[in-house]
């Protein structure tokens, strides 16, 4: 039967189902659906499902044109049904994976979607999750849930994980041109999941088993969490040394070899970064290991907005009560209309019960989450010059920081944009 699927994914006839369309499962969805495969999304979400039908996208990564465009070639379709799964020969699952608390993984997303695979699995279906997760989840959890079913894992179905590497807002690597790591159950499941991502992307890499691919996904982010943990340490340390951590970073990155740069600013946000690495920290736990590098460099990463609090009352001097300050830039990254966990919002949380805090940002007209509820200004010259400080928190592209330099009265740059200003009116992280 894995000769019929292999045929069927060879000829575009296999028909792929993505459950969750969000920065992940939506990109991807439309990858194959230009591919020439037929495509069906599944969301829990009748927003995104509603969007979706009315040709208009919610993700950056993905335009109305190329969603109308699929969707009338009759290649992508979308549904809150869980139910149209029995028609699927591929089911791929792209769902969130939150933390429960500070260090405890939530998997019941995926538990969810794999409990709907499970009631309309068939022989033949491959099911791949994508959704970053700890060693083991593959074969520990979804293999044992799945054959509830009565069929068996590696024989009747097949079973892979391929963890998921989107960059939400990078043009130079979208998710056709990021090379794919896959493992699976079986040597067959690794073979159909090669061959289904090879339609797609490039770029394929096998590893050993679901294990091995879940590993390399934590491997990745927590290789990008230590590091940005250590650069801010770094800049806390060049601060009271009184050096520039920004110069020090530019000298040290000529050298060729044995040196990546990474920047400090004010902490970390979106989904991977901050919670990932948790994971592997929880999952190593559990077998008596204690990663000291991941949960220092989450803590050194989740204090920097405190931090910055200290630095500005320092800069600003006394009184620092009730002062105005704008705070620029309101989401996890430069130019991407995404608010997860973004260590602006942490910021100006931390700065109301001190001062009164306002925020542009050209991209996010007005944030209404957890306690704040609160309107981007207009960036004016008049309007600028009623502030105290400005903090760079976020260096959209589109940002006229010209502006904001001629007419600020102090700049708190946490980004680096001012580089080429050496007087006092601009004070670096």
């Amino acid at each position: 039967m894995a000769k019929q699927l292999k045929s069927k994914i060879i000829s575009k006839k296999a028909r792929v189902a993505v459950i969750g369309l969000g920065y992940v499962g939506l990109p991807l969805a439309v990858a194959f659906a230009q591919k020439g495969f037929k495509v069906l999304g599944i969301d829990t979400d009748a927003h995104r499902i509603d969007r979706i039908q009315n040709l208009k996208s919610y993700n950056a990564d993905v335009s109305n044109a190329t969603l109308s465009r699929i969707i009338r070639q009759g290649c992508f379709e979308v549904s809150l049904d869980f139910n149209l799964l029995e028609q699927a020969d591929v089911v791929i699952i792209c769902v969130p994976t939150p933390l429960k608390r500070r260090y405890t993984p939530d998997i019941s997303f995926i538990v969810s979607a794999v409990r709907s695979v499970t009631k309309h699995l068939h022989k033949d279906m491959l099911v791949i999750l994508e959704s970053t997760t700890y060693p083991g989840t593959t074969d520990e959890l979804i293999t044992p849930e799945l054959e509830k079913s009565g069929l068996k894992a590696g024989r009747d179905f097949h079973v892979a994980f391929s963890p998921e590497r989107i960059d939400p807002g990078n043009k130079n690597f979208v998710v056709t041109k990021i090379p794919k790591v896959v493992g699976g159950l079986t040597e067959k499941c690794v073979e159909l999941t090669s061959l289904l991502y090879g339609q797609i992307i490039k770029h394929v890499h096998p590893v050993s088993s679901c294990r091995a691919a879940e590993m390399t996904k934590l491997l990745e982010n927590s290789f990008r969490i230590v590091n940005i943990g250590w650069i801010n340490e770094v800049a806390k340390m060049c601060h009271a040394l009184k050096i520039d951590v920004w110069e020090v970073i530019d000298a040290a990155k000529t050298k060729p070899f044995g040196f990546m740069p990474f920047y400090p600013g004010l902490g970390v946000g979106g989904h991977c970064i901050p919670e990932d690495p948790l994971y592997l920290y929880w999952k190593a736990k559990r077998y008596g290991f204690n990663s000291k590098f991941i949960k220092l460099s989450a803590d050194i990463n989740s204090d920097m907005p405190h931090y910055a609090v200290e630095r500005l009352k320092e800069i600003v001097g006394p009184p620092f009560e009730n002062s105005k300050i704008l705070v620029l830039g309101v989401t996890y990254k430069k130019d991407v209309k995404d608010l997860r966990k973004s260590p602006s919002l942490k910021l100006i949380e931390l700065l109301k019960k001190h001062a009164q805090v306002d925020y542009y940002d050209p991209l996010v007209p007005y944030v209404k989450l957890g306690g704040l509820d609160i309107q981007s200004i207009q960036l004016t010259p008049a309007m600028l010059k009623k502030y105290k400080v400005v903090v760079v928190a976020v260096d959209h592209s589109v940002v006229d920081y010209e502006l904001i330099y001629r007419n600020s009265r102090l700049i708190f740059d946490t980004r680096n944009v001012y580089k080429n200003k050496k007087d006092k009116k601009v004070v670096k992280l």
